[in-house]
């Protein structure tokens, strides 16, 4: 029954991630998300049928970690400042934000143990919670990262290879959806995540937040 606490965190983590994305085109000059009715917190604006209904309930029901992902908010970055390198903030701010939600999520945990709110009923659930957030967010965060189109890694990639290296980069635009598909299927993608969110773990655990 955990999946009755891991939704919701997902939910908001996915909406989070988005959110700042969104924040941080509209900082950089693109007005797109906040016109569209994007730049907020309303979950209703931001659920995805398959990404952020569907997959975390078959997830649930097939005992496998809860995951999805929020509608991506729109960008546009020809109203930029400097589109190719203001989409690099862009594309950033949407795995530093789950980073910096696990690393929050982490202090409340420690807070609430410390202080022996485990000890109370009423407060295990909110506990369980900012757990999950932890590893929730830092799952997203890394597999965001991957360097292959869409995900948010291929975008900043983008920003900062030199242009004799971009052209040879973008041939795999095309295709970035079916090897994202392919490293899933095959179990590949836990390259991607595990080893950094173990590292991120034993980082936590070294100043003390630890989960």
């Amino acid at each position: 029954m955990q999946w009755i606490l891991q939704i919701p965190a997902l939910f908001f983590s996915v909406i989070f991630h988005e959110f700042m994305h969104g924040y941080m085109a509209y900082r950089k000059g693109d007005d797109t998300a906040y016109l569209s009715g994007r730049l907020t917190f309303n979950p209703i604006a931001h659920i995805d049928p398959i990404g952020t209904l569907l997959l975390p309930v078959l997830a649930a029901i097939s005992n496998m970690p809860v995951i999805g992902w929020a509608k991506p908010v729109p960008v546009n970055p020809y109203r930029m400042n400097n589109p190719r390198t203001d989409m690099v903030w862009v594309a950033a701010a949407g795995p530093v934000s789950n980073f910096s939600l696990a690393l929050f999520s982490a202090a409340l945990y420690k807070f609430l143990i410390l202080s022996g709110f485990y000890n109370i009923a009423f407060f295990l659930p909110l506990i369980y919670i900012f757990k999950f957030m932890v590893y929730i967010n830092l799952a997203l965060c890394f597999f965001n990262l991957i360097p292959v189109y869409p995900l948010d890694g291929s975008q900043i990639v983008l920003g900062i290879l030199p242009y004799k290296w971009l052209i040879i980069y973008e041939r795999h635009l095309p295709y970035g959806f079916y090897l994202i598909l392919f490293f899933v299927l095959t179990g590949m993608v836990k390259y991607f995540i595990i080893w950094p969110m173990d590292f991120s773990l034993k980082l936590f655990n070294l100043i003390g937040l630890g989960v």
